[in-house]
């Protein structure tokens, strides 16, 4: 049996949107106001999705049922699967004692916190969401910045902050991939539009970032650091976004800022040394602060033997996740194994309409079982193998694994019903109908459409998803308003960046790579205004690129 999607199932398009954020609503609400624990936030904005899609819009709930579970699979597989493995890499370096040796080695490069914070989070954050992105840059740079001595809610919110600029690039491209495919608009022109959106907020998210860990004063200090780790990220996106494509943009604008910055603070220091969490120390505020005073009193330690060893598992690492999201890498795994499975009674029974898309289309819904090309996999070869290299003995590296799915099993629960939500949501047509009410802003569209990718990753916890979902929308109603359609596609993709930051499951991941469970609301609340005003301000800068001579002839 067919079912139709029904975008305004109250007959009032203000209504119908208002009812279809009821999901949203509870799930973020009751993270954020009511402090409740996140697998039980998950599961109550699961159950109010359920009964909005089902009351509401009119879905059979057996449908509505089989949905969230395609969801729910997807969140365990690739993101549930990346988790595990990345806080069990951590684990085994912490167990060998790697991570304090690791730890004196960040600090010969710098050992000023906010320098720290700066080559971690935002240079080394981005190549792994160029390279793999699903929550690998958070699982990681949070781990390192615990590590180092940071709290777990700086090290949570501040990992979450620096994972923006290269959101619309991250996985190889994946993303404008997807949007090129969904709108049918060149590939070249998305990738040269978003690399032009996203240029200003490259400088801007890591002096951001430095701010929201330490005040414009001590940001002002390391100026020149943030300027040349954010102008090389910036220069280099801009460049290869617009003359290579997509694929390789966030990997080479972060090995650029990598190599630069780390350049650079061999012949530049700040006159004073920022210590970490001297801020917080110097405000009182002891919470959190006793748990990381070990680390944050280490002292660097100059081995080089021992720093190698130290460093060779996150070499690995990169090496790992690099080589398993090259194309013919994924083939070459998919070809040992790989199962596309049709999730039954739901691929292909479900109707998209118009003006959501420009023509009838079905919804497909295949799981795709790769598990040896997820990059999940990838990170536990490269947790073996750092563990082969570094002799651990076979009983050690098992107890290890073991306690590390003790220690993640409730986070992987809340993924899957946070996944299953957002895929239920979109089946359903819930986002859709909110969607619309956004298309409905007329002159002002360029601003709320780029809030509507914005909601998209708030809501789905993907940039790619995002542009599944409000791609097409975009396309359209630029169309109608007569904007060009590449630049609000493009707005779709980058004001998205900006709501990855307070999406459920990065907030899950955040939590459970710093070992701060039950604590997401608190994580939600320090992040949530810097994402939406950080969203905001892209969608002014689209609103000039539609509007506003010179900033016209930055549209392709």
């Amino acid at each position: 049996m067919i079912w139709a999607q029904n975008y305004d199932p109250l007959g009032n398009g203000l209504l119908s949107a208002l009812v279809a954020a009821v999901p949203v609503v509870v799930l973020l609400g009751a993270i954020g106001l009511f402090h409740v624990r996140a697998h039980i936030a998950a599961l109550m904005g699961l159950g109010a999705g359920l009964a909005v899609a089902v009351l509401a819009f009119g879905m059979p709930a057996g449908l509505a049922l089989r949905a969230a579970g395609f969801g729910a699979a997807y969140g365990l597989l690739p993101i549930g699967w990346i988790v595990l493995n990345i806080i069990f890499l951590y684990q085994l370096t912490e167990t060998t004692g790697q991570f304090h040796v690791l730890r004196g080695a960040i600090t010969s490069i710098t050992g000023d916190s906010r320098l720290q914070l700066l080559l971690i989070a935002f240079c080394f954050g981005a190549f792994f969401e160029g390279a793999a992105g699903f929550g690998t840059p958070v699982a990681v740079t949070g781990a390192m910045l615990i590590g180092l001595g940071f709290t777990r809610l700086q090290a949570s919110g501040l990992s979450l902050i620096a994972n923006t600029a290269p959101v619309a690039f991250g996985a190889l491209g994946t993303p404008l991939v997807t949007l090129a495919g969904v709108t049918g608009l060149p590939l070249m022109e998305l990738s040269a539009m978003v690399g032009r959106q996203m240029t200003p907020f490259a400088i801007i998210v890591p002096f951001w970032l430095l701010v929201a860990y330490c005040g414009w004063r001590r940001t002002m200090e390391v100026l020149p650091a943030v300027l040349v780790a954010g102008v090389s990220f910036a220069v280099v996106q801009l460049l290869i976004s617009n003359l290579h494509g997509p694929w390789l943009t966030s990997i080479g604008a972060a090995l650029a800022s990598i190599a630069t910055l780390i350049a650079f603070l061999r012949i530049w220091q700040p006159a004073r040394i920022m210590h970490v969490n001297e801020a917080k120390l110097a405000a009182g505020d002891e919470r959190d602060v006793a748990a990381t005073a070990d680390a944050a009193n280490a002292q660097p330690l100059h081995d080089p033997a021992a720093v190698r060893r130290a460093w060779m598992p996150w070499i690995i690492l990169t090496g790992c996740v690099f080589l398993w999201g090259l194309p013919f890498m994924k083939q070459g795994l998919d070809a040992i194994f790989a199962l596309r499975l049709p999730f039954a009674g739901l691929d292909g029974v479900i109707q998209r309409l118009p003006p959501v898309v420009s023509a009838p289309e079905y919804e497909k819904a295949v799981y795709n079982l790769n598990l040896l090309s997820a990059t999940g996999t990838a990170i536990l070869v490269a947790a073996l193998a750092s563990a082969l290299l570094l002799r651990v003995p076979a009983r050690t590296v098992g107890l290890v694994y073991l306690r590390t799915w003790k220690l993640v099993l409730p986070s992987l629960l809340t993924i899957a019903a946070m996944l299953a939500l957002g895929y239920l949501t979109r089946f359903g047509g819930i986002d859709a109908s909110m969607g619309l009410a956004f298309a409905a802003t007329g002159v002002l569209y360029p601003f709320f459409g780029t809030m509507l990718g914005w909601l998209g990753v708030a809501v789905t916890g993907s940039d790619t998803a995002s542009n599944v979902l409000f791609g097409g929308l975009q396309k359209i109603t630029a169309e109608q308003l007569g904007l060009p359609p590449v630049l609000m596609a493009g707005a779709n993709s980058a004001g998205g960046v900006m709501g990855k930051m307070i999406d459920a499951q990065s907030i899950v991941v955040a939590s459970t790579a710093t070992q701060w469970f039950g604590q997401e609301g608190r994580i939600l609340r320090h992040v949530f205004v810097h994402s939406v005003v950080l969203g905001s301000l892209i969608g002014l800068f689209v609103m000039l690129q539609a509007y506003v001579y010179p900033f016209t002839l930055l549209v392709p």
